[in-house]
């Protein structure tokens, strides 16, 4: 699986943007590719609006378009996303002030997607067949297993990705891996 890396403070600032990582929960959530205009329409917004943050989206490799159509004389560009994983690298060569802004956007970034999926999880066991797990462990890995450990989870869930009959469920799953020091 393909992983992209986001190492600039710009990159970062793009990706997380609330709005526009509901704007990639959308394509995400499409079996197939959509128009800017599905997009929007999904979202209950306005194209305009959509179109300015899916090209910014777009600009770092999250979105790409993958077929374009005429349809009544117009050219309709039809968008997927991005499949693989998304990794936070900071540059170890920049300064302090950079060095902060990074840590502030990576927290910021962190605290929306664990708020989103603290809602849904939430929200899921007030359901009247309540399903979720709640797993925080420590295990020590060479760094060769942890690359293993994120591709088997990307792998698992790009291979379940859509709904392939109906007696499955969605699930939503959030997780997060982090080399610390052993204290």
């Amino acid at each position: 699986m393909e992983t992209k890396e986001l190492s600039t403070i710009e990159e970062i600032r793009i990706y997380s943007d609330p709005y526009r990582m509901k704007i990639l929960s959308h394509f995400q959530r499409m079996d197939h590719p959509a128009t800017i205009k599905e997009i929007a329409d999904a979202m209950g917004e306005v194209p305009a609006k959509v179109y300015y943050h899916a090209k910014k989206l777009e600009s770092i490799g999250l979105i790409h378009i993958v077929s374009t159509k005429e349809i009544n004389g117009i050219n309709a560009k039809y968008y997927e996303s991005f499949k693989g994983a998304v990794r936070i690298k900071r540059d170890d060569g920049a300064d302090e002030a950079a060095k902060k802004i990074f840590i502030s956007e990576t927290q910021k970034l962190l605290s929306d997607l664990y708020d989103d999926n603290k809602k849904k999880f939430l929200t899921a066991q007030s359901n009247d067949k309540p399903y979720g797990n709640l797993t925080n462990s420590e295990v020590y890995l060479t760094e060769e297993e942890a690359k293993k450990f994120i591709e088997w989870i990307n792998q698992f869930v790009d291979e379940h990705h859509s709904r392939k009959n109906p007696d499955q469920f969605k699930y939503d799953i959030f997780t997060t891996i982090a080399k610390t020091t052993d204290q």
